[in-house]
């Protein structure tokens, strides 16, 4: 499909592929992208579960062991969308798949159907991938269920902002043609949101699968993750609204007769 966006007057135009999440690139093989979202996500939750890991068995300090662990999620994040922003739209994340699917249904740019529905399994089963072969790596157990619940109400509210507050920046990114700034701008949000909101930040459904393989500093218990996914995906509905107003198109001016 050709990735388009929309001009000032709210037409679709013809764009470029982007190096960004929000866009998918024309001309791909389905294969291609299905194997790069999996590859992604796969990276991206090891990059997450591994620092974790590593950082905890450096120091004690937890506010350090959390700095460790966004510092290193933004570089792999940022790295990841730059490296797969042009084969798949580097999505990593179903609640952005399937905001740019509902975008696209509407008429603007985005995944089909059928992409969609070959996007997500393939980010679940990589964040699983990512999990274990973290826990691989660092001599953990392949598999071993979180026991860090995450069920109270205010972690959950944090994961609305957070998924909101993405959605808002790569809609908001590729409504106003500055998609070539996602691989920071993506990244840098996540590292902040780390340290803003309550639940550090999953904002992503396939993430908090994964992180529920690995009994670590980045786990989630089992029982919080129908929870988290499902204030994620209220999230990502929130954050399709605020593009719709924040981003609405403008009206050419009326010329007005001589009087």
């Amino acid at each position: 499909m050709t990735a388009t966006h929309e001009s000032a007057a709210g037409s679709p135009v013809a764009a470029e592929p982007q190096c960004a999440p929000g866009t998918t690139p024309p001309r791909t093989p389905l294969v291609a992208k299905v194997a790069a979202e999996l590859f992604g996500t796969a990276a991206l939750v090891a990059v997450v579960v591994g620092s974790g890991i590593q950082a905890t068995g450096l120091t004690h300090d937890v506010g350090l062991q959390l700095l460790a662990n966004s510092l290193a999620t933004v570089l792999g994040l940022g790295v990841l969308i730059t490296l797969l922003g042009p084969v798949s739209g580097a999505h990593f994340n179903p609640a952005v798949t399937l905001a740019e699917w509902w975008s696209a249904r509407r008429g603007g740019a985005g995944v089909t159907l059928r992409e969609a529905a070959a996007y997500v399994p393939a980010q679940i089963v990589g964040a699983i991938a990512g999990a274990v072969l973290a826990d691989a790596m660092f001599g953990e157990p392949l598999v071993k269920w979180s026991t860090r619940d995450r069920s109270a109400g205010h972690l959950l509210l944090g994961e609305v902002v957070a998924t909101a507050g993405l959605i808002v920046l790569i809609f908001g990114l590729a409504r106003t043609d500055r998609l070539r700034f996602a691989p920071v701008a993506v990244a840098s949000y996540i590292g902040a949101a780390y340290w803003f909101t309550s639940s550090t930040s999953f904002a992503n459904p396939a993430v908090t699968i994964g992180r529920a393989f690995t009994d670590t500093f980045a786990g989630i218990a089992p029982s919080s993750v129908a929870g988290f996914i499902g204030v994620q995906l209220v999230g990502a509905v929130v954050g399709l609204a605020l593009v719709a107003l924040i981003f609405m198109p403008g009206r050419d001016a009326v010329e007005q007769p001589a009087v």
